[in-house]
């Protein structure tokens, strides 16, 4: 098998060759494979594997050795320059590939394209033209983003079209294959006790959260193209819901799986301004740190109104969900980093217990919580009588913190989805029809904010976000001691 990375760049440096090096440790690569890196700069196949070497470390549990290891990878690693749209410069990196293919009777390809949305149709119509495998399969890795609105990406569909199948093309979001993400179908559907509760009947709210505790910090220029609806929201969080709320699928095919997350994708009702709250972080000085505020980043153009905090209510116009609101938050700059789910159920009917919780009523709602990241964990807020002889009541949790239970390193997300792709496994992998629904959910609401040239709402960098998206979350029933708070 022959892996081919087109980029030299930070993604392909911090997480592509990591993860490739941690499934070699593990033993999860075929025995027989290279790795090409593929860019325009110009590098020899040692100033590569100097360039790769100093990212790769080691975790084996067991106190072995990593040394040898590292060297039989690196020796495995190849170079070799050309540009994005050159069919020359291709079959040049193809026929490298088939001087290390020669005595193999089957080799299999895979084309990452780690490289700018701008030249993905260049950089695949070259792949397939003049560097496809001629014994075996051809697989492409596709980043984010997938165009900008619902015409864009319908474009950049017609143009790959021409080029790959839908079999061939692996379109990855990174987020599907964080553990809890993974765990998120197990959870609900291996466990008896969750299914009956996991409906309107008894769920409040769900909030899927994502922030982050840095700016843009100097990379203003290209998010200001995006903005965090089109960065986050619409792909990653937008796919944790459709996991989150799926029917069961007839198997864990990743076709059932697929066709379960569109349904709930086009059962969503259109959005409105009215569910839609803007942000976008300010400097912040004092205690001796000054941070400075979106729009002092050099690369942002001057009076952008792009927005680096958005919270955005989608509905389910199905049996299961009529009337749930499902909270979408993703922001840059805020007090902490994290991403969770958070599933806040109806207040117990007839309230036995009221009066010993106190005046929080809210107090007596159970809530599920997922966090995904940082220290992943699931635990369940209950309400528990307090040891003693008085009758006093307490929240507290019946916690699944990961590293406590389990003595054992988690895997990257891209080291998952990159196995999934030898394997051919497109559970985790996102089919054309899921960002067709996705785009034609947001592209509407988008043009309108643009169009209408709305002004985020400012927030000061560490801040916990723009008042409006607190005011959100409390018309819709979240408590205001989890607006408040990102701690539990």
């Amino acid at each position: 098998m022959l892996w081919c990375c087109h980029s030299a760049g930070d993604l392909a440096k911090k997480k592509i060759y990591p993860a490739l090096f941690a499934l070699y440790v593990e033993g999860h690569l075929p025995k027989n494979f290279s790795i090409f890196g593929y860019a325009r700069s110009k590098m020899s196949d040692e100033e590569f594997r100097e360039y790769i070497g100093g990212s790769l470390t080691c975790r084996l549990s067991d106190g072995e050795n990593c040394g040898d290891k590292f060297d039989e990878f690196l020796e495995r690693c190849f170079y070799q320059p050309g540009q994005y749209a050159s069919e020359d410069d291709f079959r040049a990196l193809s026929d490298r590939l088939s001087e290390v293919e020669k005595e193999k009777e089957k080799a299999n390809r895979v084309f990452y394209l780690s490289i700018p949305p701008s030249i993905f149709t260049a950089v695949a119509g070259c792949a397939s033209t003049a560097a496809s495998s001629p014994s075996g399969w051809t697989r492409v890795i596709v980043e984010k983003p997938f165009g900008k609105d619902s015409e864009s990406f319908a474009q950049l569909e017609k143009e790959l079209s021409n080029y790959l199948t839908e079999d061939q093309m692996y379109r990855i979001d990174h987020y599907l294959g964080k553990e809890l993400i993974e765990n998120l179908t197990v959870l609900r559907f291996a466990n008896l006790v969750f299914e009956p509760l996991w409906s309107r009947q008894y769920i409040r709210n769900v909030q899927v959260i994502f922030s982050e505790d840095f700016g843009t910090e100097g990379r203003g220029g290209y998010f200001d193209q995006y903005g965090i609806i089109r960065d986050v929201i619409q792909n990653h969080l937008l796919q944790i819901v459709s996991l989150f709320a799926m029917e069961a699928p007839v198997s864990l095919a990743a076709e059932h799986i697929r066709n379960e997350k569109v349904k709930v994708l086009r059962s969503m009702k259109k959005l409105s301004l009215d569910d839609v709250v803007i942000g976008q972080y300010r400097g912040r000085s004092g205690s001796g740190v000054d941070k400075p505020g979106y729009l002092d980043d050099d690369t942002v153009p001057e009076g952008s109104l792009c927005p680096t905090f958005a919270s955005v209510a989608v509905f389910i116009n199905n049996a299961r969900w009529a009337g749930v609101p499902f909270l979408l938050k993703a922001g840059k700059a805020l007090a902490s980093r994290r991403a969770e789910i958070r599933v806040q159920f109806h207040q117990v009917p007839g309230g036995l217990y009221q009066d010993k919780l106190g005046h929080d009523g809210d107090r007596s709602s159970n809530e599920l919580v997922l966090r995904i990241q940082p220290d992943e964990a699931i635990y369940l807020k209950i309400i528990n009588k307090v040891p003693g002889l008085g009758l006093n009541l307490d929240v507290t949790k019946l916690d699944l913190t990961y590293k406590q239970r389990y003595n054992i390193h988690l895997p990257d997300a891209y080291e998952r989805l990159i196995l999934d792709v030898i394997n051919g496994d497109k559970r985790l992998f996102i089919r054309n029809d899921e960002l067709d629904a996705a785009w034609a959910l947001f592209t509407p609401i988008l043009k309108e904010i643009e169009e209408k040239k709305i002004q985020p709402e400012t927030y000061p960098y560490g801040s916990r976000g723009p008042i409006g998206s607190h005011y959100l979350a409390a018309k819709y029933g979240v408590r205001w001691g989890d607006i408040l708070s990102a701690e539990d």
